[in-house]
């Protein structure tokens, strides 16, 4: 049997024929046929830049329709997809090719002459680019290539896909993602989300992470339901298109700019069936709210770059207001002791560990940190602290790592650190995640100069211009004489937290 996740998105893709798949604002899209054939002949270009089964393809391309056909196709010839923030710079790029070892890189057309350099650098033998507008040199190859209208075969365990996601050492991880993982992931929230294929997902999240590449654009796939593909979040087009959509997966912040708007209310979402929040916690307070200005509680779920989503409160029931719900068909989770790795009891907080089929096989070329996290009964240490109610809805409370999440994305603070300490005049910083109201947390960086150095928060702040991506920068930068530190010598982040919790309040 022919376990790649492209053989089942094809089956739906004969069914549906000529419905809408993917459809934007400027009336550009695809038919279901319409995708299924232009993945074949962008599978007919993979194939002649050489890329074989299990090769990498390694994508940092802005928000398109034929990006998500350049997954399709990368699939379907058993290659493994590797998206990456478009966001990044340079100097993060070079890491990434150099670890992961593409076949081929795909970037923005007017990234071209930089990402030629950076692959010499890496040994990535081919580079082409892809735009917006259906085009680059990538479509134009594909417009003289032979389409492949093969799938080619892959088990349950070959890869699918590689997302790094931020180490708490400062160095990214790849988490190998297999068909097995990705599909039965789609297929479990298609049903627990009640997808059919009259809904139309109102897509505007970035297409290079799990939320809205694997559960939007997967489970879209897998209910043959068509999405508008919106090329980011803006309150007025969103306003505007709710009335003519079924369904929004978001971040908090997609929800908190909504309510800031006095157009939201019933009317404008009676046509809506369901707002899905996840990537970073939502609070109760706009969980109630937004159910009171429109009578939809948000479905709020809880999911990982490298195990897909695990946790969602429920369709039919009570969707409670700061909780992430309950386990998805398949998936098992325990509480345990961060000493004992012993189950706690209920109502107590401990480490959430997360077992099933959703569960990736591990860190690319990092056995160490595989073992470290991904135990050997298959249970994998998330690093997030929770504890279940006695409803048995998990509640998320803090993590184990100082993870900041800010407007939905992942910054570990050891990598910003690692950046500031370079600057001359430091002597050392540490960055923390502080509420703000608008991006859930914001990166802010608390640093101890160096004596006579002359620096200021502007300083600091434009030598990270260029160096990290937008979303890891902080917004703010303090100066202090020391660091709070414990006797271990450790740097004390609760503290620093605690003193400057109402900086963006």
């Amino acid at each position: 049997m022919n376990h790649n996740l492209f053989a089942t998105f094809a089956q739906r893709m004969q069914e549906r024929g000529d419905a809408d798949f993917i459809t934007t604002r400027e009336g550009r899209g695809y038919t279901y046929t319409a995708a299924e054939s232009a993945s074949a002949r962008l599978a007919g270009a993979l194939t002649a830049l050489g890329v074989t089964p299990g090769d990498r393809v390694a994508v940092q391309v802005d928000k398109s329709p034929e990006a998500i056909l350049l997954y399709l196709a990368c699939l379907r010839i058993g290659g493994v997809y590797l998206p990456l923030n478009t966001g990044y710079t340079g100097d993060e790029i070079r890491y990434f090719l150099g670890d992961a070892e593409p076949a081929l890189f795909v970037c923005r057309p007017a990234n071209a002459e930089e990402a030629r350099t950076i692959a010499t650098e890496c040994g990535c033998p081919e580079v082409e680019t892809l735009g917006t507008a259906a085009d680059g040199s990538l479509m134009e190859a594909a417009e003289k290539a032979t389409p492949r209208d093969d799938i080619v075969a892959r088990g349950e365990d070959d890869l699918a896909s590689i997302l790094y996601t931020s180490g708490t050492t400062g160095r990214s991880k790849g988490a190998m993602l297999t068909h097995r993982n990705l599909g039965s992931n789609a297929a479990t929230l298609a049903e627990a989300w009640r997808f059919t294929a009259d809904d139309r997902l109102i897509h505007a999240l970035p297409i290079f992470h799990t939320h809205g590449l694997f559960v939007a654009c997967n489970v879209t796939l897998m209910a043959g339901a068509s999405m508008l593909f919106l090329p980011k979040f803006d309150t007025d087009v969103i306003l505007e298109e709710l009335p003519r959509g079924s369904v929004l997966m978001g971040v908090p912040t997609f929800y908190t700019r909504l309510l800031q708007d006095a157009r939201l209310n019933r009317e404008v979402t009676a046509n809506m069936r369901l707002f899905v929040s996840g990537s970073a916690p939502l609070t109760a307070e706009t969980h109630r709210e937004f159910e009171q200005k429109t009578g939809h509680a948000i479905l709020e779920r809880y999911g990982m770059t490298e195990t897909n989503m695990n946790l969602s409160n429920p369709y039919d029931g009570e969707r409670r207001a700061g909780t992430v719900g309950m386990p998805l068909p398949g998936v098992e989770y325990r509480i345990t002791d961060l000493e004992t790795h012993d189950p706690v009891p209920q109502g107590e907080i401990g480490m959430l560990e997360i077992r099933g089929p959703n569960v990736f096989i591990g860190y690319w070329r990092m056995p160490e940190k595989t073992r470290e996290e991904l135990l050997d009964d298959g249970f994998f240490v998330t690093g997030d602290l929770a504890m279940v109610d006695e409803r048995g809805y998990v509640h998320i409370v803090g993590r184990d790592k100082d993870l900041v999440i800010s407007g939905g994305y992942n910054v570990y603070p050891k990598e910003v650190e690692q950046v500031i300490d370079q600057l001359d005049g430091v002597m050392e910083s540490a960055v923390i995640g502080l509420p703000h109201p608008d991006f859930g947390e914001g990166v802010t960086a608390v640093v101890v100069p160096e004596r006579e150095a002359r620096l200021d928060e502007a300083k600091v702040l434009d030598f990270l211009q260029g160096k990290l991506a937008k979303y890891k920068q902080p917004k703010r930068v303090f100066f202090v004489d020391s660091l709070p530190r414990n006797t271990m010598g450790k740097v004390q982040k609760n503290q620093l937290r605690q003193q400057y919790q109402d900086t963006y309040r």
